[in-house]
Parts: structure tokens; sequence; C-alpha cells
């Protein structure tokens, strides 16, 4: 049994289950570079890592602060400037998976990192794109890892950085987009996937002792839920101890 555990460590713990099976994951800075460094660290070990600042296959020896950190290089199968990085690796379709974060993201995957509010004017400006954009058109699958609030989950994003399934249905196909799109947004209440027909977001995982009606007060639309929602397994002994003693001690993103 494991101690007790925080939503955060749940949902980081949850989320790098996700990559089970994966090869190379594309990572972002802050939750996903926590996600994938336990990934790699519990059950796939083989698991490279792809950082855009030029890395591929790294092994941190501990948390990189951010895709610029020296740490990103340790025990890696090679580095390389971030254009040879993206066209090499990325743009040919190497990568299996592209672990995001967002600032907002809408019902059918639609990420926003760009702006809150009207572009000409915003209420807030955020950072852009970095190599997100790109990431979620060449990647094989997408994953996101981010925190539920109505804020955060709006019906449509303010401004799409990076395109998720666009406006449903077929329309990202239609676009000839390489990549596969979003497949699973893990938050701290649930986790939702995307419906087969209409590629929009439904319920497929609630959290311990997370209602349905939590999930709604949330989210910024009437969410679907699946014919059958699981419960969403708790987090390990081994994955707290990851977690707590090597990956964010100070508890900045798992507290």
């Amino acid at each position: 049994m494991a101690s007790a555990y925080s939503q955060n460590e749940l949902m980081i713990a949850a989320a790098a289950r996700e990559l089970q099976g994966a090869r190379v994951a594309f990572v972002g800075v802050g939750l996903p570079n926590i996600v994938c460094n336990l990934a790699q660290r519990s059950h796939s070990p083989a698991l490279e890592l792809v950082y855009e600042a030029g890395v591929f296959g790294a092994h941190p020896a501990r948390l990189p602060l951010s895709i610029g950190d020296p740490t990103i290089v340790t025990g890696s199968a090679s580095t390389m400037g971030m254009s040879d990085l993206f066209q090499f690796y990325l743009q040919r379709g190497l990568i299996d998976v592209g672990f995001l974060g967002a600032a907002q993201i809408d019902r059918f995957g639609n990420i926003n990192t760009t702006v809150i509010g009207n572009y000409a004017n915003p209420r807030v400006r955020l950072p852009g794109s970095g190599g997100a954009a790109e990431i979620a058109v060449l990647c094989r699958r997408i994953l996101v890892i981010t925190r539920l609030s109505k804020r955060a989950f709006p019906p449509r994003v303010d401004f799409i950085t990076s395109p998720g399934h666009l406006d449903g249905g077929d329309a990202r196909a239609k676009l000839n987009v390489p990549g596969g799109g979003p497949e699973a947004v893990i938050t701290d209440l649930c986790i939702l996937r995307f419906a087969d027909d209409t590629r929009e977001m439904l319920v497929t995982s609630l959290h311990p002792n997370v209602t349905r009606e939590q999930v709604q007060a949330n989210i910024g639309w009437d969410v679907r839920f699946a014919d059958e929602v699981a419960t969403t397994p708790v987090p390990t002994a081994r994955e707290l101890e990851l977690i707590r003693l090597e990956l964010d001690p100070q508890g900045l993103y798992s507290r």
C-alpha cells in the first residue's frame, strides 16, 4: 500500500505510466520533464529522452531545470544543434511520443501557450511555442499533462499554438498533418482521451475519491464520460520515492 500522496503526485505517476512501451519521447519543460524522467527511472529504463536544445537519448543525472540545463547531456547518445535535431529526428518521424504542457487546451486537444485573450491586446502574453508546435504536428502521438480548471480547459482556446484535432473529426487528416495528434490528457482529477469519431475529449478514468460533478465543475464545456470509467491506480511507494527524493525534493511541482 502506497503512503499518502498528493493529487499532483498521482497525476505525475499516472502520466508516467502512459509512456510504457514508448521508445523515444520528446520532452517539454515543467511537469512533462518530471513525468518522462520518472518513466525512465521506473518502468522504462530504455526510454530515450529528447530535448529540443539538441540532445538525443538523454539520461540526466538529476532532473533538468530547463532544456538548457547541462545535465541533459549526461549519458546522452548524441548532442547536436537544435536545427539538426528537428530536421534529422523529428521531421523524419522518428519520435514516438511528444509530452507537452498547456496553458489552455480545448475539447479537441488544441493547445495555447501564446496569449490569453485577444491576440492584439491580450490579458496575458505567454512564452509562445518554442518547439511545441512542431512536436504536436510531427510526433506519432502526443500526451499532455496539466491541472484541470475552467481557465485551462475552455471550449475553444484563445490561440492555437500547437494543433490538436483542430475542429474534430477528420479535420487533422484533411490538412495532411503527419502526426497522430493528442492521445490523452492527464490532469490532477482525471484522465481524458479522444473519441474515435468526433476526436472530442471524454473522461476515461477518475482519480480516487473524485466525482463526475467535480470534473464537470472544472471544465469549460459539457464533458462526455466513457461508457466505462475506470479508477486511476494510486502511485506506488517506489514512484513516490523517486518523485520526492530524486525528481522534485522541494515539491515545486508535486505538492
